[in-house]
């Protein structure tokens, strides 16, 4: 039976890869995540072809904007498409007016804490507040649940924290930056290996790169699966 723990990422050129991505992963995979790179050329239909093929999937908007905003395009975007799982940035005010735009829908908001690309130094950068990376991922989804998000995304560094924080009881956590033994990691600065993710606490590792790039995608996911811990 099909492991949905994994999400692959469509991170590709344009979606025509990415269909012929999921034609070769077949029923390998049920669990898509379509993020910005693609919108402009058919992202969102595609989303609901794979929705029509009864795969998940993860719309990874990042949305950021004031609340009116972010409660339409939620709206809409739960309307057309209905994902599975619809990133917001972690600002309440954010997570919030998300929460109203989804409604009673099924799609579940999930609240971005710091990008996995980003370390203290660009935290600096950007003028975000002083304390460890962990202090500052465990500050913003303490406030993100209590915004009413049903989970966050995160790397899997802070994982075992999160997993641990009592407002996390009954949420999802979500790490990209996964990578196999002996990946390459890109444009990732904290990263782990899809088995030790699970065991701190994911619920869903999002893998890109180690899968699409790979000579063989499918057995590159093969291989991926048959690492993953037990359920």
């Amino acid at each position: 039976m099909p492991d949905d723990r994994l999400i692959v990422g469509l991170d590709l050129p344009d979606t025509t890869a990415a269909r012929t991505l999921v034609t070769t992963l077949g029923d390998e995979v049920t669990f898509y995540k379509i993020g910005l790179g693609l919108l402009a050329s058919g992202g969102l239909d595609l989303a609901r072809d794979l929705k029509t093929l009864t795969k998940r999937v993860f719309l990874d908007m990042k949305l950021f904007d004031i609340s009116a905003t972010v409660t339409a395009a939620t709206r809409s975007l739960t309307t057309a498409v209905g994902p599975d799982f619809l990133t917001v940035h972690g600002d309440p005010h954010v997570v919030a007016a998300a929460v109203v735009g989804r409604g009673d829908a099924p799609t579940k908001v999930l609240a971005v804490t710091v990008l996995t690309s980003l370390d203290r130094a660009d935290l600096d950068a950007g003028l975000i507040r002083d304390g460890t990376l962990s202090d500052v991922v465990l500050e913003r989804a303490r406030r993100a649940f209590a915004a009413g998000a049903d989970g966050v995304i995160a790397s899997p560094h802070e994982a075992a924290a999160l997993r641990a924080l009592p407002e996390s009881t009954g949420k999802l956590i979500v790490t990209p930056g996964i990578r196999p033994p002996g990946s390459s990691l890109g444009d990732q600065k904290r990263t782990a290996t899809p088995a030790s993710a699970l065991e701190a606490g994911a619920d869903h590792i999002v893998v890109g790169r180690p899968i699409h790039a790979a000579p063989s995608p499918l057995d590159a996911t093969r291989s991926l699966l048959a690492d993953l811990p037990p359920p």
